[in-house]
């Protein structure tokens, strides 16, 4: 299960998280020291929602929460079924 928008492509962005020890110059200290550094990740907000497409069919996607703020989507009400293939 992939944590990635389906419509911005938002995904997972990973960086490091940096431990320093001491107190800064500007403050009146000797400056700084970087003790360790360790990976991480920013993981988006991906919500699974349901959708009605610019067919009228309801669908199930994997969108950011930005987006659903945003109003790209037109929801699919509850209790409305998919539409029968064929």
């Amino acid at each position: 299960m992939a944590r990635v928008c389906q419509y911005s492509g938002k995904r997972p962005q990973v960086g490091h998280r940096v431990v320093r020890r001491g107190k800064a110059k500007r403050e009146g200290g000797i400056g700084q020291n970087v003790t360790g550094i360790t990976k991480r990740r920013w993981k988006p907000n991906i919500q699974r929602i349901r959708v009605v497409d610019e067919n009228g069919r309801v669908q199930r996607v994997r969108v950011c929460a930005r987006y659903i703020k945003a109003g790209k989507f037109v929801k699919a009400p509850r209790g409305s079924r998919k539409a029968a293939a064929g």
